[in-house]
């Protein structure tokens, strides 16, 4: 599809959305209930943003909380003629700095993903010799997914599968992990978290990649 100009792009928004394209440069919130357009709003203050030459489409980054909403942006940005931003779910752009970054700093290639974070959780509740339903196996995904989301210890939560072993399943699925060599998305977020964190060479060409990020749905990040 042909490329659209600034002003070709501006005049498909109304006056508020317009006045949050427009603001390209430092911080900046928009706040918008379902259906008020923000999708729509985010992809053009993007497109616009490129047109004016504030931002460098190769160096722009879009992140999102689900696949079904990176797409769509995805799609929308297409249509725009950005093509080059990079938009991803907060979890696979980790994964993929992650994967960039580790063998750099390791000199090993970066652990794998758990396809199957229910089924590493059935195979340690049967360790410990733990009966666990079907349901209170998906209950105790949730609870480990937030208490990593949460930098909780399992020993401060109160499990309503188990309260009493609870902790120890917790060990037995980290222990699984790590003689397996796997992470699971939430371990992918908080590692890459930690080598930004804690390797200056990483965070430093991290940001000589990276200028310019739009965040997605930032209520739902903890």
């Amino acid at each position: 599809m042909t490329e659209l100009n600034a002003e070709t792009i501006l005049a498909a928004l109304d006056e508020d959305q317009q006045h949050a394209a427009r603001a390209l440069r430092g911080p900046v919130a928009i706040i918008a209930g379902p259906g008020s357009g923000k999708t729509r709003t985010v992809s053009h203050r993007i497109a616009y943003g490129i047109a004016k030459g504030v931002y460098n489409p190769a160096k722009t980054m879009a992140l999102t909380y689900t696949n079904r909403a990176a797409a769509e942006l995805r799609l929308r940005l297409r249509q725009l003629g950005a093509r080059s931003v990079q938009v991803k779910t907060f979890h696979s752009a980790a994964l993929s700095q992650l994967q960039y970054f580790w063998p750099q700093i390791t000199g090993y290639s970066a652990p794998k993903l758990l396809t199957s974070k229910k089924q590493l959780v059935a195979e340690a509740a049967a360790e410990i010799r733990l009966q666990l339903s079907d349901s209170q196996l998906g209950e105790a995904v949730s609870e480990i997914e937030f208490l990593s989301y949460s930098m909780r210890s399992a020993e401060d939560h109160v499990s309503r599968v188990n309260a009493e072993r609870f902790p120890e399943l917790v060990a037995k699925y980290g222990q699984l992990k790590a003689d397996r060599k796997l992470i699971d998305w939430e371990d992918a977020l908080l590692l890459c978290t930690g080598l930004l964190r804690n390797e200056p060479r990483v965070l430093s060409q991290f940001e000589q990649q990276y200028r310019h990020f739009t965040v997605d749905e930032y209520q739902d990040i903890s």
